[in-house]
């Protein structure tokens, strides 16, 4: 089992670079957290986040051809590992697991 667990922000972004694919990049992340989650960081914070994800191997990039539309420019493409998905489950499953010891707020309980 890997030892490194993950911070709130550190996994919605994880699974914001799944559900981006090709198009997960700063700014693309950045937006989507904002979306998805109504959360607003900087920039910075997004970069710092894939950067530790990197570190932790959850994350690998690559950097995108040149495009006009960004005055050639490349981007940053991160994709999620299969140590990144692993963390990602190990953390639904504790999540679901805790959720399911507390009867009154059991998901079942929630329709």
């Amino acid at each position: 089992m890997e030892k490194e667990h993950l911070g709130e922000l550190e996994e919605l972004i994880l699974l914001l670079v799944v559900m981006l694919k090709d198009e997960a990049y700063g700014f693309a992340i950045r937006k989507a957290l904002k979306e998805q989650a109504s959360r607003t960081v900087t920039i910075g914070a997004v970069h710092g986040t894939v950067n530790r994800l990197e570190k932790k191997g959850f994350v690998e990039s690559h950097m995108s051809d040149a495009t006009e539309v960004r005055g050639g420019r490349r981007k940053r493409i991160f994709t999620v590992t299969a140590s990144g998905t692993r963390a990602l489950e190990r953390s639904r499953d504790l999540k679901i697991s805790l959720w399911m010891k507390i009867p009154e707020l059991s998901i079942s309980n929630n329709s």
